[in-house]
């Protein structure tokens, strides 16, 4: 089953490949676009669907690698092959911060301490106009010459978010993977067979931060810029819809429901001004009729378990 997965993911890449050469310069940027909040959601199921734990602050790792990777590049004149890793090692020191204090609590606890902390990095940014802008945002964010044009940035975002899915999917499958599943479903037996809940979930906190770093990073050098948005709790709110509705007890499920959400978000905004009533829409569709998300529900009417 697990490389029947793997293929899938291969071949979802190729055809991806292959979107230059049939789709427009508009569908270019969508995929780019909605390939950035897949990787986004699927940083976020590994606390929600494989740890147990609902963070509400997921956006401010995003924020963080989006402006620091902006911030490199553009106020330091730092090159990409530096900025982009110091912006990930950034978003993934500042989760392991944040997830010492957040992982010692559980349930709503959890999730308020990593909301209050997220609303801490928004003010800073908010705050901060000398470095980040302010609410004015950071612009201007210089790519290299290599990436000017669509198709190169396309490429190499295309690239990253590869290879950062195909890493999240060797994690969640890899014993590492197993025992925070096991700790999801019974912390106290996971302790007495000699697991120590409170590290592995902070391992899982700083790999879901850093995953989000990356998504954060290639969202400011998509946008050219960054906006304190990217980081209040609207953002975490969002990503979090997208993996209940995807599914997040399956590792791509969250991916789904990223691009399913994102272009429904796009769509609906050009045929009418009440997205926010689509979205308590889908939101009772995800609680009445699929609480376990479009792969769980498509797995109902198959008839598998």
């Amino acid at each position: 089953m697990e490389w029947r997965t793997f293929a899938i993911a291969v071949g979802s890449f190729v055809g991806l490949c292959c979107i230059p050469f049939i789709g427009s310069d508009y569908v270019l940027d969508l995929t780019v676009e909605v390939a950035i909040y897949a990787l986004f959601a699927l940083s976020l199921n590994v606390l929600v669907g494989y740890t147990g734990n609902v963070s509400f602050g997921h956006a401010a790792y995003f924020a963080i690698g989006g402006y620091s990777c902006g911030i490199l590049l553009t106020t330091y004149e730092w090159p990409l092959y530096l900025s982009f890793p110091c912006a990930v090692l950034v978003s993934a020191l500042c989760a392991a911060v944040i997830g010492f204090f957040c992982v010692r609590l559980n349930d709503i606890y959890f999730a308020m301490l990593t909301l209050a902390f997220a609303m801490l990095v928004w003010s800073v940014a908010f705050k901060w106009r000398s470095l980040t802008g302010g609410d004015d945002g950071f612009v201007g964010v210089v790519l290299p010459q290599y990436l000017m044009s669509r198709m190169s940035f396309y490429c190499f975002s295309l690239l990253i978010v590869w290879v950062s899915v195909m890493t999240l999917w060797a994690i969640c499958r890899s014993p590492f993977g197993r025992v925070l599943m096991a700790i999801r479903e019974n912390p106290m037996r996971a302790n007495f067979v000699g697991v120590n809940p409170y590290s592995m979930r902070l391992a899982a906190f700083v790999v879901a931060g850093t995953f989000a770093g990356i998504a954060g990073a290639l969202f400011a050098m998509y946008n050219k810029g960054m906006y304190v948005e990217s980081a209040f709790w609207p953002e975490s709110a969002q990503v979090l819809i997208m993996v209940l509705l995807g599914g997040m007890y399956s590792f791509f499920g969250p991916a789904l429901g990223a691009i399913v959400l994102y272009l429904l978000e796009v769509f609906a905004n050009q045929l009418t001004e009440y997205w926010p009533t689509v979205l308590g829409i889908i939101l009772l569709f995800i609680v009445l009729i699929a609480p376990d998300g479009l792969i769980g529900l498509v797995r109902r009417i198959s008839g598998k378990r």
